[in-house]
């Protein structure tokens, strides 16, 4: 049986809930971006993201299909064993803003993510490595059979 007493303070703890959950997208978005998510240029993207175009290295691990049935769900896997990573970045060259994800990674914390991605035609997959200043990436290219970005 419920008391007025538990009825007001299950309403103050949900207006509490609501009230925070509504402050929480102002501070994600506080750290975001915006010019680099909104390029329709790569190169562009990578250089305001990063500051600098990223070098090929073996010591990143890409791991996408390469072909794509569907471009809304695209499974990617990017590791790495670099010490002192800082981010991992995921480009979409074809994409209509090539910044498609954009990963921070906490001191002593595994250098791996997975994700799905949205592509909207065949293109090149890049994934930036950032640790100890330095920019390391690697490249694959999938073949979207039906596309995922309003193809």
């Amino acid at each position: 049986m419920m008391n007025r007493r538990k009825v007001i303070k299950a309403l103050a703890t949900g207006g509490a809930l609501i009230g925070a959950s509504v402050l929480m997208p102002g501070l994600a978005l506080a750290g975001w971006n915006k010019e680099a998510f909104g390029s329709e240029n790569q190169g562009m993207a990578m250089k305001s993201l990063l500051g600098a175009e990223p070098a090929a290295s073996a010591d990143v691990s890409l791991k996408a299909p390469s072909i794509a049935e569907n471009g809304a769900v695209v499974p990617v896997t990017v590791k790495t064993a670099v010490a002192n990573v800082e981010s991992i970045s995921i480009f979409v060259e074809g994409n209509p803003t090539p910044l498609v994800a954009e990963f921070m990674i906490p001191a002593g914390t595994k250098a791996e993510v997975s994700t799905r991605i949205r592509m909207g035609k065949t293109s090149n997959i890049t994934a930036v490595v950032k640790a100890d200043g330095q920019l390391l990436s690697a490249s694959q290219e999938t073949k979207v059979t039906i596309g995922g970005c309003g193809g």
